[in-house]
């Protein structure tokens, strides 16, 4: 069942965003070579906590971080280590969860470590941009399935692949909720969007193959054939307008999302 959330619930959703934005703004600068994940993960917590939330995702499922922090290959839930060290030319994915009295924020950018490669930052941005070619799909009475569809299509044609292992969600007092939501689809098809419904939308874009192995530690997925993969999500909410990103700075407009260069 997809949960209509009422004014008061997106409001504390906005609030939870907001913080997320705030861990985003704070760790960009901390990616240089040298730094280790935990270090990154450490601050991130630091500030959540400092915001009167809580990191939704330390001890979810047992995962033992406080955000999940993916470098290079690693696709998602990548676990903060302190023998993890950034080095130049990485890419490193950042999954940011907050919670605000009860309610999640959930978001997620991919960021260069100093100078990257040409083809790095094509995907990393090719990643961001198909998200926001999901999202202008977002309005009410419009299938889920035509997001999926337009990233897929978007991704696809400039050479990339999107695993199915993984997607995007329905988020609310739970950071997973109804409906799932693949980053592959046919249009036309799924749940009718409805405003209030609010969607965790997360492109995971790989530059080779889309299969991912799990390591040992129940959590680290990495691509298969060892190649580049980048990640880039926001919590938004169906408005009548259209959609709201949710997982932003108070003073931030969609507009501004777009420009950042990631």
């Amino acid at each position: 069942m997809i949960i209509v959330k009422s004014p008061r619930e997106i409001e504390l959703m906005r609030e939870a965003g907001h913080v997320v934005a705030l861990v985003f703004e704070t760790l960009r600068p901390m990616l240089v070579p040298g730094v280790s994940t935990l270090e990154l993960d450490q601050k991130a917590e630091e500030v959540i906590r400092s915001h009167d939330c809580l990191p939704t995702f330390k001890g979810y499922g047992g995962f033992p971080g406080a955000i999940c922090i993916s470098v290079n290959e690693t696709l998602v839930h990548g676990i903060p280590s302190s023998k993890i060290i950034l080095k130049e030319g990485d890419i490193v994915s950042l999954d940011v969860g907050a919670t605000y009295h009860g309610y999640c924020g959930d978001a997620c950018r991919t960021y260069p470590v100093g100078i990257i490669s040409g083809a790095a930052e094509r995907l990393v941005k090719t990643t961001k941009a198909s998200f926001f070619e999901g999202a202008s799909k977002i309005k009410k009475g419009v299938h889920l399935g035509d997001i999926s569809h337009a990233i897929q299509v978007f991704n696809e044609s400039r050479g990339y692949s999107l695993t199915t292992d993984y997607t995007g969600h329905g988020i609310g007092s739970h950071l997973h909720e109804d409906p799932s939501i693949p980053n592959v689809g046919k249009e036309g098809t799924g749940p009718v969007l409805q405003v209030g419904m609010c969607l965790a939308i997360e492109p995971m874009v790989a530059e080779g193959k889309p299969n991912v192995r799990i390591l040992g530690d129940g959590w680290t997925a990495k691509m298969k054939d060892g190649k580049l993969s980048a990640h880039y999500e926001n919590t938004v909410v169906v408005t009548e307008e259209g959609y709201e990103v949710l997982t932003k700075l108070k003073t931030q407009t969609i507009s501004d999302l777009k420009e950042n260069d990631y």
